[in-house]
């Protein structure tokens, strides 16, 4: 999947003034980051890390991630929906990660109470990676899909002026002019704006949950000031605030510092450091609520790895998605092979494999946030131990894919600049809105493309591995 530019890379020259160009671009566009060393203010900024160059994207699988995203939406929600589909596939899993189960025993006692909420917001991301098979075609597989905090809708919004600015120094304004317009944190922020509007209260705020640590900050900002534009009033607290603060009224009204909340909008909360004793407190709270939450915890169960392997299954699909076939045909030619570690005859049998072919593989925790996974050696290591354990159970299989690397520049703040082989990760963003059973608003709300040297088997950009980039369809 060749851009035309492999003739730049080769001029160190251009290369150079090209990228002094684009970080000054980045910062002028908005495209930041706060620093390590002072994650929570932001009177000391840097850009946010991204490619040199828009990376080759073929047009043919950009199309099918999009037009397959409204079939996703339709699939989480109906997920969310189904106790008994969450309870058979988390059974397994509740047994041996805490995290999972707590988050399970947060979901039960809320349906035995009986739901407040009537208004539902999905805001995912489904990724994905080109698999190039042996005569060199490309192929769209399903990496994950992200339901709860899928990030970067804001700064990918404002990362292909850049590019276009990068291409037009390289003498490439024709190419320049074919970069398409992109703006997830429009799309994000018009989802938000309607469950806040289907909550009826005009004096109502939408609260973002967010984390301790705020490096991320400017990403959320993009969101905000879109809801900011259309007269909607955000605050920001975190879960150590919603603990201290937050309150229900008899009619389970939240209240924030004596402000009715009406959507929450979760940046927080996916992963199990971001818990202690009081936080969990504060999210059953917020689940017992009326308020909208982005995503309620059935959502953010039906986004867990387990769930994704139990997809693959023959029928599951159609069980979820009944009078569905289209739809069903659509999300399943983007499976990868997915397999469950399940204590029995066939745990048993794809763990042998596994371990005696361990490059064939992905092993996946239920994890988001990036940076989990286990590949090769350290696969083969981990399997070993807990292949006799219950523990494996908290883990599925995927066959790894093996996307086609291609040449361009990352640039990071205080990093030399140097080529690098590298591949590309595609997020389609999508957003719903259903009220009771009525979807009121199903679509796909932008893109995010990732890009990372091939060296790193895992992570993202929040991680530190991959970085900012824009699609250039071939």
């Amino acid at each position: 999947m060749a851009a035309p530019w492999e003739d730049v890379l080769r001029d160190e020259a251009a290369i150079r003034e090209a990228a002094s160009v684009a970080v000054d671009a980045a910062l002028l566009e908005g495209v930041l980051m706060r620093t390590e060393g002072e994650p929570n203010a932001s009177d000391v900024v840097n850009y946010a890390p991204f490619t040199l160059l828009p990376s080759a994207v073929p047009s043919a699988l950009f199309e099918q991630a999009y037009a397959v995203q409204q079939d996703f939406n339709l699939l989480v929600d109906a997920i969310s929906q189904n106790k008994e589909f969450l309870e058979h596939t988390l059974a397994s899993t509740i047994k041996v990660d805490d995290f999972t189960a707590r988050l399970f025993r947060i979901h039960t006692q809320v349906l035995e109470e009986g739901l407040a909420q009537s208004v539902f917001l999905g805001i995912n991301r489904s990724d994905y990676m080109f698999d190039c098979g042996v005569d060199g075609t490309a192929a769209l597989k399903q990496i994950e899909i992200n339901t709860i905090a899928a990030s970067f809708g804001g700064l990918t919004s404002r990362t292909a002026a850049v590019h276009g600015q990068v291409l037009k120094v390289l003498g490439k304004s024709k190419e320049a002019s074919r970069l398409l317009p992109n703006n997830p944190s429009k799309g994000l922020a018009l989802g938000i704006a309607k469950a806040w509007e289907l909550y009826g209260s005009q004096s109502a705020v939408v609260m973002f949950l967010v984390e301790e640590v705020q490096r991320n900050i400017f990403d959320q900002r993009c969101v905000e000031n879109e809801l900011w534009n259309r007269n909607i009033r955000v605050i920001r607290k975190r879960f150590r605030d919603v603990f201290e603060k937050g309150s229900l009224d008899d009619a389970r009204r939240l209240y924030m510092d004596g402000q009715e909340v009406a959507v929450v909008y979760y940046r927080e909360g996916y992963v199990p450091k971001n818990y202690d004793q009081q936080n969990w407190e504060a999210r059953l709270l917020l689940e017992r609520s009326r308020a909208v939450k982005c995503p309620d915890i059935a959502t953010q169960l039906a986004g867990t790895k387990k769930v994704q392997q139990e997809l693959s299954r023959p029928g599951t699909l159609e069980r979820l998605l009944p009078g569905r076939a289209e739809a069903v045909a659509r999300i399943r030619a983007t499976f990868a092979g997915l397999y469950s570690l399940d204590v029995g005859e066939e745990g048993d049998k794809i763990a042998a494999a596994a371990i005696a072919d361990p490059n064939q593989f992905v092993l996946k925790p239920q994890r988001e946030g990036g940076g989990n996974n286990l590949y090769g050696e350290e696969l083969r290591q981990v399997l070993e131990k807990i292949r006799d354990s219950p523990e494996r159970t908290s883990y599925i299989l995927m066959d790894k894919i093996k996307p086609q690397p291609a040449m361009n520049y990352l640039l990071r703040a205080h990093s030399p600049l140097q080529v690098s082989e590298c591949i590309s990760e595609l997020g389609i963003f999508g957003v719903y809105v259903r009220q009771g059973k009525e979807m009121v608003m199903n679509k796909a709300a932008g893109h995010l493309l990732r890009t990372k040297a091939i060296e790193h088997a895992d992570g993202g950009v929040a991680a530190g591995v991959a970085v900012l980039d824009t699609p250039y369809l071939v």
